[in-house]
């Protein structure tokens, strides 16, 4: 598959701290991933572990400490941020994000909110943007009544569509997704989720889904990127990673998937608590006294994002041996 979106090596580091206490905090350390035209592709992980900072530095929100981020044969990533808002590549890259009350204005109708990337980005004015306006309401399944409201008036649902309405409207290759339903009630979340399904089949857009709900990776994703303290551990096709994962962390977050046939009974925890992400050790493997099967030579080198099968990625140097998380 052509990748229509590349990255490798993506780095974003913060100072933080001051005096003595004055560090590196190493939100992503050396990231590769690839996009593929019309690929939907999961990004998960637990809290902390980069996935937010990724998605912004993919959409060209944040910029890269280091690497390269090539899309269509040109690296954007070297672009400076108030460039790339007039490079014809930015209206090709869209992003909807977690929270939809926070990401409306609160002052801009939805007609506005709609509108705004439409002047900024595609030029549009007149008859021809209200027409775009409509359309992209109309793709979202809203009804044109609600182009006057502002977003205190309207439901969540309401408000999550208009995101997703105001992203689309400029004509994206690429839909960059953060957690869009964590913040909508369940009976609400399955219907966005129908939604974007339907648009990706319509528009036939690639996507990256960040999300810490697998089981919803599991539906929407064609391949599964598994992050851990600013690291991908592990890549598959998503049929592969849920039947075999190869990396202990992984077989972790699937074991602590609710199942029925598990019920009543407890999902085997990992011990001890994650590295610090300040200032790490180059040479220790990150998962490094989390790990049920960890041995000396990961305290002395990290492991490589190795193949261990077919389009299967896994950064761990006894990828596949069984562990007591495994699930069941």
């Amino acid at each position: 598959m052509t990748a229509l979106l590349e990255a490798k090596g993506l780095k974003r580091f913060y100072k933080v701290g001051s005096g003595r206490r004055r560090g590196t905090l190493h939100a992503l350390d050396g990231v590769d991933i690839a996009i593929g035209r019309g690929e939907s592709v999961g990004l998960v992980g637990e809290s902390g572990c980069g996935k937010s900072t990724l998605a912004r530095v993919l959409a060209r929100l944040v910029e890269p400490s280091a690497g390269s981020l090539v899309f269509e044969g040109e690296d954007i990533g070297a672009i400076p941020l108030a460039r790339f808002v007039t490079n014809p590549a930015r209206p090709r890259i869209q992003m909807v994000f977690q929270d939809p009350t926070e990401s409306l204005n609160p002052h801009l109708t939805v007609a506005d909110a709609i509108a705004d990337p439409l002047r900024r980005l595609a030029r549009l004015s007149g008859a021809a943007l209200d027409r775009r306006v409509r359309e992209a309401i109309d793709m979202v399944g809203l009804p044109e009544a609600l182009l006057g409201r502002y977003p205190h008036q309207l439901s969540g649902g309401q408000k999550a569509r208009v995101g997703i309405a105001r992203a689309i409207a400029v004509g994206p290759e690429l839909l960059i997704l953060d957690e869009p339903t964590s913040a909508l009630d369940v009976s609400v979340q399955a219907v966005v989720l129908k939604l974007l399904a339907d648009l990706r089949d319509r528009l036939g857009m690639s996507y990256v889904f960040v999300s810490h709900d697998l089981d919803v990776v599991r539906l929407l994703c064609e391949r599964v990127v598994v992050m851990y303290l600013g690291e991908v551990i592990e890549t598959a096709p998503a049929e592969t990673l849920f039947e075999r994962p190869a990396h202990p962390y992984t077989r972790a977050l699937i074991a602590a998937i609710p199942h029925p046939e598990r019920r009543g009974k407890h999902p085997p925890r990992l011990d001890g608590s994650p590295r610090s992400p300040i200032d790490p050790d180059p040479n220790i493997c990150q998962f490094y006294g989390r790990c049920p099967i960890g041995q000396p030579v990961c305290a002395e080198k990290r492991p490589p994002l190795r193949p261990v099968g077919e389009g299967h990625l896994a950064a761990c140097h006894f990828a596949g041996q069984p562990s007591s998380t495994t699930a069941t």
